[in-house]
């Protein structure tokens, strides 16, 4: 199996390339975005592409993917909804587009996304209309929505907000985990779960947190 792994050099994105990297099931992965991880693996093989936006010069090399883990995502923290937007919304979508209609494609999206898209919370409406046309785009499209997001081997958060915090997270992890087990995943469980659903799908289309656990623990 041939994974594109969009977002490779952020957390999530780090471990989610790790357990693509260690799966039997996948043979080739590919990375795309602005900057390369600087991994070096004989399954992987890496892109840095400037404008994200327009993926057309490089179409030929998602052509044959099987499964995409669209891991890009920003903090809407002081930004304005339309720049919010454009780099939620209107970048996973032309990513989407840029793939054949039979591919696996898994957005991470988050806890408490707003799937009406009526909702008060600007970044849960704009999440709501990325999952819900993607979900209309693609026949085989997941929503993984996690909630806190314990990274396992080392991942680094590119949001200082999650770094800030992080130091204060890790020990309390296990405490998190019993009091809050809907609302608590891990960076191996995560990427497991996006192998796993490539694989062997999955019941739902969209994962909340106790279900991205439970695909990834399969």
């Amino acid at each position: 199996m041939k994974v594109v792994v969009f977002g490779a050099t952020g957390m999530i994105g780090q471990g989610v390339l790790r357990e693509c990297l260690l799966s039997p099931s996948v043979t080739e992965v590919l990375t795309v975005g602005r900057a390369v991880t600087g991994r070096t693996d004989p399954k992987l093989r890496e892109i840095a592409h400037a404008d994200m936006f327009d993926l057309a010069p490089i179409r030929a090399d998602l052509a044959d993917a099987d499964a995409c883990f669209f891991c890009l995502g920003v903090s809407s923290a002081g930004m304005s909804e339309d720049a919010y937007r454009r780099i939620t919304y209107d970048l996973t979508m032309a990513a989407a587009r840029s793939f054949p209609a039979e591919v696996t494609f898994v957005y991470v999206s988050g806890q408490g996304t707003d799937s009406t898209e009526k909702g008060r919370t600007m970044w849960a409406r704009v999440k709501g209309k990325t999952e819900n046309d993607l979900l209309a785009l693609l026949p085989k499209a997941y929503m993984f929505r996690p909630g806190y997001i314990h990274p396992m081997n080392g991942e680094k958060p590119r949001s200082r907000v999650y770094r800030a915090l992080l130091p204060v997270a890790r020990p309390l992890y296990p405490v998190l985990r019993r009091l809050m087990p809907k609302s608590v995943t891990t960076t191996e469980l995560l990427g497991r779960a996006m192998v796993n659903v490539a694989t062997d799908g999955a019941p739902e289309r969209v994962l909340e947190s106790p279900d991205i656990n439970a695909v990834g623990a399969r």
